[in-house]
């Protein structure tokens, strides 16, 4: 038996839509996967979790123990990836005390916040980091491991840090290999 699904097998599985050459270990986890796209080219690794409203793009890469929670949805565009052990979060429980915390909990108990996070193309996520709800990740950035994204970044930017800041402008000369 292959470690990834067939194309025939991915085609059954219940995706909203899956596209061409797309590898997907028979040991990463999907929940609502009828509101998960995936676009062509697209690699997803062991250990992986996709959970709600997730759109990949073509020439995706999701690297090992990542987590997508898409609960108020998740973009992630054309050439873009994730490093082992990322995880991007739509929604986010409240923390402040005042709330309980937690899915096992009655509505009126817990407040959960959150909105859409897109990554344009061309941009990577280092491992290990964490990427907050409502927020875009501009055209061409990249974020360095361990980081914390708790706001929107600017296209073609090197960022890094907890929370992330500018390090330097990215060149954009990778363009001419695509």
């Amino acid at each position: 038996m292959n470690s990834f699904y067939s194309q025939s097998e991915l085609e059954i599985l219940g995706f909203q839509s899956v596209g061409n050459n797309v590898k997907i270990s028979r040991k990463a986890s999907f929940y609502d996967i009828t509101r998960i796209r995936i676009g062509h080219n697209v690699r997803i690794d062991d250990f992986c979790i996709l959970s709600g409203q997730i759109t990949l793009g073509d020439n995706i890469h999701i690297s090992a123990y990542s987590a997508l929670y898409g609960a108020k949805g998740i973009e992630i565009h054309d050439y873009s990836g994730l490093s082992p052990r990322s995880t991007i979060f739509s929604a986010m429980d409240d923390f402040s005390g005042e709330y309980l915390i937690g899915p096992i909990h009655s509505p009126e108990t817990i407040n959960v916040t959150g909105g859409k996070v897109v990554i344009e193309r061309y941009c990577q996520i280092g491992a290990g980091s964490i990427i907050f709800p409502n927020l875009k990740i501009g055209e061409g950035s990249v974020v360095g491991s361990m980081s914390l994204v708790n706001k929107s970044l600017e296209p073609w930017g090197i960022f890094a840090g907890i929370p992330v800041r500018l390090l330097k402008e990215r060149k954009k000369n990778l363009l001419k290999f695509i």
